[in-house]
């Protein structure tokens, strides 16, 4: 049985490697706008002309949205919209223009009713200072290194992890597993990669044939069985909300930086200073408890029922 799976890494980045995956980011986020203000020009132009009455046969011509013709509009354009273009891989210019060609496609099958849930809204220009930096890999090499502590992504060259890839190497060694796309973010005050794999996995078969469980997941516990198991909430935020209180009370009492009597921080400042960095771990951690949930405790169960909450 063959199933989609996602190892993420964290990245051990010098100074110029970092600085080379932001230049890719940024590549991708001016692709990105440039080719959303080509469309939203030529839509505006078309409602403009709609409204002095011009006849349909006569408006502006449209342009396509698909990543084809995104890509085919941009590689004409590129050598003045972006004359440093080739310090980067084609990778990050298409990363831009594959989320625009996604985010236009379901506003127009949003507005069409194609599309179920939500109202998709049109797409917006991506900020430098409030989009995540992040690259995605398709192409290339694409490779774990044989000591599992390296990877190599195209143009950004051989980079360390913090962590072992060992569960990853260990089925592409196998041949039970291929790479089908690398992705390089930032995340929780610092970077990551995602590395999205076809795996080929063995049938497994219930140890209990026939036994039924039901899963609440909540939030005073994280979740209930039928059984009457309760998993317990970790509650992640509020211990890092006692933790921050406290580097807080430290933070204060510290000598920090003053630029008009030139005084440099302490290095016990620095050391508090910690304290900013802090509340980013939460949501991992938070999304490490969630996301497996009781997954252990239902192995070997054929049928797992999540119960939901109904409106009375």
């Amino acid at each position: 049985m063959k199933t989609i799976q996602a190892y993420r890494f964290a990245l051990d980045l010098t100074p110029g490697q970092e600085w080379a995956v932001y230049a890719h980011a940024g590549a991708a986020r001016v692709a990105h706008n440039w080719a959303l203000a080509r469309v939203k020009a030529v839509l505006d132009q078309r409602a403009a002309e709609r409204t002095y009455g011009v006849s349909d046969d006569q408006l502006t011509p449209a342009v396509s949205w698909s990543l084809p013709a995104l890509r085919k509009a941009w590689n004409a354009a590129k050598p003045e919209v972006a004359p440093w273009w080739g310090e980067v891989s084609k990778e990050a210019f298409n990363t831009g223009l594959d989320a625009l060609a996604r985010g236009l496609k379901n506003w127009a099958d949003s507005r069409k009713g194609k599309r179920a849930g939500r109202p998709v809204g049109f797409p917006r220009f991506k900020s430098r200072r409030r989009t995540t930096p992040s690259v995605r890999f398709t192409t290339g090499a694409i490779r774990v290194e044989p000591d599992r502590k390296h990877i190599v992504l195209p143009r950004l060259g051989r980079l360390k992890l913090h962590e072992s890839a060992r569960k990853l190497a260990r089925r592409l060694e196998a041949g039970t597993a291929r790479i089908m796309s690398a992705a390089v973010r930032r995340d929780g005050g610092r970077w990551h990669v995602s590395f999205t794999v076809e795996v080929e996995r063995a049938e497994r078969t219930p140890d209990r044939p026939g036994s039924v469980i039901g899963i609440d997941v909540g939030i005073k516990h994280l979740a209930v069985l039928s059984t009457g198991e309760l998993v317990p909430n970790p509650r992640h935020l509020a211990t890092a909300q006692d933790r921050l209180r406290r580097l807080g009370r430290a933070l204060s009492r510290k000598s920090g930086p003053d630029r008009r009597t030139g005084r440099r921080p302490s290095k016990r400042w620095q050391r508090a200073a910690y304290a900013g960095r802090w509340p980013r771990s939460v949501n991992p951690a938070r999304h490490q408890s969630v996301r497996p949930g009781p997954s252990h405790r239902k192995a070997g169960l054929p049928t797992v029922c999540s119960l939901e909450r109904t409106e009375r």
